[in-house]
C-alpha cells in the first residue's frame, strides 16, 4: 500500500462515497480476495476504477502495488451462486425464484406498489423484509454476504440500486430480473439492471444473497 504518507480509507464499496469502515496505513502490505469496477479514482499508481477487495471492504487500485494496471485477481461474486444457508430464511433461493416467476403480473397491485423491499422479503418467505427502505436493505447487509458493483448476479441474488430510497429486485438468471413498479404501478414484471438504470437513473450497487433484518 504506497500512499502519499497518510493512511488510505477503507470502504463498504467500490464508490468514493461508501462508507468508511476503516483504514490501511501507509506501506503496509494488504491480502485481497477479488478485484472490482467502481468510480474512477487517481492515485500513486495512476488513474483505474478497479477496487481491491481486503477483509475489511474496498480501497482503490491505484493505492496497491500489484505490477499491473489491470486485474490480478477473480471479479468479485463471479461465479458465486445464490445461497440462503445459514440465513433462516422459510423460502430457499430456487423457490423464491419459482414465486417471482409465478406472481409476475402487468395488473396494479398495491401489495406491491412501491415496495419493492416487501416483495423481496414474500418471495423469501418472509412477510416483511424488516428494513425501512432498499436502500436501509443493501447498507444492512454483512459484507460477506455482498457483492458492491457485481453485475453477474445468480438466479435468487438480489439486485440493488441508490437514489433515494433505493430500489431492490431479484435475478432470474441469465441476466434477468423481476421487479416491482419498472413497468408500472404495482405491477411485477420481468427486467434488467441497464433499464433501472435507464429508466430511472438508479445507480447500481451490487447485490447479496438473501440476508433480510427481520430475522436478524
Amino acid at each position: 500500500m504506497h500512499t502519499a504518507g497518510a493512511s488510505l480509507t477503507v470502504r463498504s464499496g467500490p464508490h468514493t462515497t461508501s462508507a468508511a469502515v476503516g483504514s490501511v496505513a501507509n506501506g503496509a502490505t494488504v491480502n485481497f480476495s477479488c478485484q472490482t469496477t467502481g468510480d474512477t479514482v487517481t492515485g500513486t499508481y495512476g488513474k483505474s476504477n478497479i477496487w481491491d477487495k481486503i477483509s475489511t471492504g474496498y480501497v482503490s487500485d491505484t493505492y496497491v502495488y500489484t505490477g499491473s494496471d489491470g486485474t490480478v485477481a477473480p471479479a468479485c461474486g463471479a461465479g458465486q451462486a445464490c445461497s440462503a444457508a445459514g440465513l433462516a430464511d422459510p423460502n430457499g433461493c430456487a423457490a423464491a425464484v419459482s414465486w417471482a416467476k409465478s406472481h409476475e403480473t402487468t395488473a396494479y397491485h398495491a401489495d406491491y406498489y412501491n415496495r419493492c423491499d416487501h416483495v423481496m422479503a414474500l418471495a423469501y418467505g418472509f412477510p416483511a423484509s424488516g428494513s425501512t427502505t432498499a436502500l436501509v436493505h443493501w447498507q444492512a447487509v454483512p459484507a460477506k454476504y455482498k457483492h458492491a458493483g457485481d453485475r453477474t448476479v445468480p438466479a435468487g441474488g438480489l439486485a440493488f440500486f441508490g437514489g433515494g430510497a433505493g430500489h431492490v429486485m431479484i435475478s432470474i438468471g441469465g441476466g434477468k430480473f423481476v421487479s416491482s413498479d419498472i413497468h408500472g404501478d404495482g405491477t411485477l414484471t420481468e427486467t434488467t439492471i441497464a433499464q433501472i438504470e435507464d429508466s430511472w437513473g438508479k445507480p447500481y450497487l451490487g447485490w447479496t444473497q438473501p440476508w433480510f433484518q427481520y430475522n436478524h
